[in-house]
This record gives structure tokens, C-alpha cells and sequence, in this order.
């Protein structure tokens, strides 16, 4: 299983690919990878199983359990599923546009759940994990 930062660093190389639906299906992948890292964190086995059609839902119904601040980012997991579902059924509209606002929601679930594995009581909010990565940015420098 690969860590949060491994995550981060394959965001931010993303090879291009060619076909939408290639990149929506790799990109729901990574989604999964990031909630799989936080379960794992929690010496749990991440589920194989599906809640409406996604296993990335499910992974985290799971990784909500007994801690409530996680619910934070189940609008970005449903985020996620949207895009994905908008890339892979051809809907109208602009793909390019899509497929970054995905990169982008994905983006920030890596991010959250970075944040979470640093800090256990972070935020209530997706958002609530910009001021630990200043943070610990500046504390790099």
C-alpha cells in the first residue's frame, strides 16, 4: 500500500492520457488509495465492498466509523463518484474541465486524509487541513 505523500507525488506527475475514461477510472483509484491509507492507519483491512456502486463510498462509510470529523470529506468522495460518473457515461459537456475538477477533488481528499493521519483531531472541514500543510511546509524550510 502506497503512503499519502507517494499519493501526492503521482498527482502531481499525472502522464497524460488519452482517453476520459481511462483517467476518471486511474484518478477514482487514487481516491480509494488515500481512504485505504487512513484505514489501514487504523489496523483495519479495507473493504472490498460497494455502497451505491463504489467501493470508494464504502471505503469511507468504513473509515467514518467511530470518527465523526471524517464524515468532512464524504461530500468530496460523492464529488468524486459525480465527475467520475459524468467522464465514464459521456456525458455533454466539457470533459478537459471535468477531468481537472476531479484531479482537483481527488487533490484534496489526498490531502485531508494526510492531515488526518498527521493530526487524528483535525477539523470538522476539508478545509481545516490547509493550515497543518503550511504548517509543516514552513517547518520543512
Amino acid at each position: 500500500m502506497r503512503t499519502i505523500e507517494a499519493i501526492e507525488r503521482e498527482l502531481d506527475i499525472v502522464p497524460p492520457v488519452q482517453a476520459r475514461r481511462e483517467a476518471a477510472q486511474w484518478m477514482l483509484g487514487i481516491a480509494e488509495e488515500a481512504l485505504e491509507a487512513w484505514i489501514a492507519s487504523r489496523g483495519q483491512t479495507p473493504t472490498q465492498q460497494e455502497r451505491e456502486g463504489f467501493r470508494l463510498l464504502a471505503l469511507h462509510h468504513q473509515g467514518a466509523e467511530g470518527v465523526a470529523s471524517f464524515n468532512a470529506c464524504r461530500e468530496t468522495c460523492r464529488e468524486v463518484v459525480y465527475h467520475y460518473n459524468l467522464l465514464t457515461l459521456d456525458a455533454p459537456g466539457d470533459a478537459g474541465q471535468r477531468l481537472k475538477m476531479m484531479a482537483m477533488l481527488v487533490r484534496h481528499l489526498a490531502f485531508f486524509v494526510g492531515g488526518k493521519l498527521q493530526v487524528e483531531g483535525l477539523g470538522e472541514f476539508c478545509c481545516a487541513s490547509k493550515p497543518l500543510r503550511s504548517e509543516s511546509a514552513n517547518l520543512a524550510e
